[in-house]
């Protein structure tokens, strides 16, 4: 019942796919933060 399965991920590769990257990084840069008095604003520009 007492599986090591540590030993059995350390052939795979672990991280983010290049496509996640690219996704987080693009949309980093389209994130628009506005702080107006109390409020804060996050817009998207597409």
């Amino acid at each position: 019942m007492a599986n090591v399965y540590s030993e059995q991920l350390s052939d795979q590769k672990l991280g983010p796919k290049d496509e996640t990257i690219s996704f987080l990084l693009n949309y980093s840069k389209a994130l628009s933060v506005i702080n107006c008095e109390r409020l804060q604003l996050e817009s998207i520009l597409n």
